[in-house]
């Protein structure tokens, strides 16, 4: 790795858009969060719900993680506008917000988006690879967006929460970008012509999201990386120039959808969940092999390879975490 990379990066702001690690109310918050803090990462957005879920265990883990974030992590403030990010990093310290993975969250009521605005989610996903009430999973037949999938955007748009297309059907997510009056992003979700899997998205798909001023994030993921031949540090580089070539640089981050080990309660959690819902995560997809991440602390020998491909310090900047922050000071209210 070259040493200019990881001073690079250790100077860098960086931002982590979806943190990929089962949240449950007895997590063992430090040792989870000690990770991004370790990797130099100045500010994620914690998960905190998926569809396959009780919509109360949204509001449980909130309730959680707003409560022993400040006993547990000193150094992490739970965060509602950009300039607290910045006033966080000034005293040293990581900021934090959260997002939801599919509007199942939402239990059918439209007044949960500014309650959940207000109690920290800074965006959320139509749906988590099945459809709902919403609009289309990327693993069900594409059924465009829900006249309430419609009422939320209008929604999301008034209170300032970011619209996130990640793990939506395409016709959902094309529909959605054009509904939206703000931009849209696409949180954890990579280049279909790198690895033609259903998670991933097409080229149309990442012209519109930039037309609207958003942004895609480039997830760690082995399954939605493809390239066997190369590291993974390699193959998240190329999925990022891949767009910033469609696109322009300012419109891909990184978002690396870490899912780090877990205790033996929290692994006991995660597979009771996939048992009783193995729908959402369809064999014929790749789901029964073996999922590696690329690991946070991996982040310079990203940044190594993007410099390599011919990437400038600015644009590297933007991409690290300056273009979802753009967004970020565009949409939260």
């Amino acid at each position: 790795m070259n040493m200019d990379s990881h001073a690079f990066c250790a100077e860098s702001f960086i931002w982590d858009d979806h943190c990929g690690f089962e949240m449950t109310p007895g997590a063992a918050i430090g040792p989870l969060l000690e990770l991004w803090r370790e990797a130099g990462i100045d500010y994620f957005s914690i998960n905190v719900y998926y569809d396959p879920q009780h919509w109360t265990r949204c509001l449980e883990n909130i309730a959680a993680l707003r409560r022993r974030i400040p006993l547990e992590t000193p150094w992490c403030r739970v965060v509602s506008s950009v300039a607290e990010i910045d006033a966080a990093r000034a005293k040293g310290k990581a900021a934090a917000t959260f997002d939801v993975e599919g509007m199942n969250a939402l239990n059918g009521r439209l007044d949960l988006v500014q309650a959940y605005y207000e109690l920290g989610v800074r965006h959320m996903l139509f749906a988590y690879n099945r459809n709902n009430l919403a609009g289309g999973g990327c693993h069900e037949e594409d059924v465009g967006l829900t006249d309430f999938g419609r009422a939320v955007i209008d929604e999301m748009n008034r209170v300032g929460m970011v619209i996130d297309c990640s793990h939506s059907a395409y016709k959902t997510t094309m529909e959605a970008m054009q509904r939206s009056s703000a931009p849209v992003i696409f949180s954890h979700s990579n280049a279909r012509a790198l690895a033609d899997h259903g998670r991933n998205i097409r080229d149309d798909q990442i012209r519109a999201c930039a037309q609207g001023g958003g942004v895609i994030g480039i997830n760690g993921l082995n399954l939605f990386l493809g390239d066997k031949e190369a590291s993974m540090a390699e193959t998240v580089a190329r999925h990022v120039a891949y767009i910033a070539d469609l696109t322009g640089p300012e419109h891909v981050g990184i978002s690396l959808d870490f899912d780090p080990p877990i205790t033996a309660e929290e692994r006991t959690h995660a597979e009771e969940v996939i048992e009783e819902n193995p729908e959402y995560w369809p064999p014929d997809a790749g789901y029964d092999r073996p999922i590696d991440f690329l690991p946070l602390n991996r982040m310079p020998d990203v940044c190594d390879e993007l410099f390599r491909l011919g990437f400038s310090k600015a644009e590297l900047a933007g991409i690290l975490g300056g273009n979802f922050r753009r967004v970020a000071e565009q949409v939260w209210k």
